[in-house]
């Protein structure tokens, strides 16, 4: 006989033991959870253990739903069912559970990034009521020197997250952001948040936010100019020793494909974004 409850706050240990017990056999190569990892998955991705279930066969964890909570929706972070349980409909159920919550609580949108060859993933989402909304692509850079060549005028410095807020340059931050690169992440991220701009004597012109794992969380041109200033600041990443430059989940509406490329970038991977409105069932 199956069973489902939501969690509570005290619930961290079963939530990872459900992920070691569920998602881990399907993604061997990925590190096993850990209470100090999940905690950390609170603060940057505001995964709420209230919008997390676990389903159970007797006493034993075999699926489990990572929700992640915003004002502006809910992210169904991680779900899986262990392999000796699919295809019974606890996937089905776990998302309709979650739905029928947040029709009552809120907020009714309900969002998953999937990765597009995920093809089982996908389908429980399209069968549970979810739109494909799109692709999120995920970019690396070709690795090709960048020459950083220097703009009559301008300079480059270096910035931070609050730095960016004081100027009010977040505000144009795009609506199509990924959860992981949105404004909310990278402000509970931002003591590893480094970053460079290129400036004028009167404004912040261009910006790349990164991790110093080559990890680009942020960037944005504010000035025509086909890139030239964010070309600078890819060389002057290069020149720094930040390699491996990889921009992910990134939506056309918040960097075309052709502009990155034009950068140096190729896409190296897709995910798609399913959404859908919370309903009772």
């Amino acid at each position: 006989m199956s069973s489902y409850r939501f969690c509570r706050t005290d619930d961290i240990g079963l939530l990872v033991d459900a992920l070691n017990r569920c998602w881990a056999p399907h993604f061997p190569d990925e590190p096993a959870m850990t209470p100090a990892a999940f905690k950390r998955s609170i603060r940057d991705l505001q995964v709420w253990c209230s919008s997390c279930m676990v389903a159970f066969a007797g006493p034993d964890p075999i699926g489990v739903l990572i929700g992640a909570k915003r004002p502006t929706g809910t992210l169904v972070h991680k779900i899986a069912v262990h392999p000796e349980h699919v295809r019974q409909g606890h996937g089905r159920h776990l998302l309709d559970s979650l739905g029928s919550k947040l029709a009552i609580l809120g907020p009714p949108r309900i969002v998953a990034e999937v990765p597009e060859a995920f093809t089982g993933a996908g389908a429980l989402f399209s069968a549970s009521g979810f739109a494909d909304e799109g692709v999120l692509t995920d970019y690396v850079h070709d690795g090709a020197p960048v020459d950083p060549q220097e703009i009559p005028g301008r300079f480059v410095i270096p910035v931070s997250l609050d730095d960016l807020a004081a100027n009010g340059l977040l505000e144009a931050t795009s609506s199509h952001t990924c959860w992981e690169r949105s404004i909310e992440t990278l402000t509970a991220r931002k003591e590893e948040v480094a970053g460079l701009a290129v400036a004028s004597e009167e404004r912040i012109e261009a910006c790349i936010l990164y991790i110093k794992d080559g990890e680009i969380v942020w960037l944005r041109t504010f000035v025509d100019g086909q890139g030239a200033r964010l070309r600078q600041l890819l060389g002057q990443l290069q020149a720094i020793g930040v390699a491996s430059l990889r921009f992910q989940k990134v939506h056309a509406a918040e960097a075309p494909a052709e502009f990155l490329k034009t950068l140096g970038f190729r896409a190296a991977g897709r995910h798609r974004l399913y959404a859908a409105l919370a309903r009772s069932t």
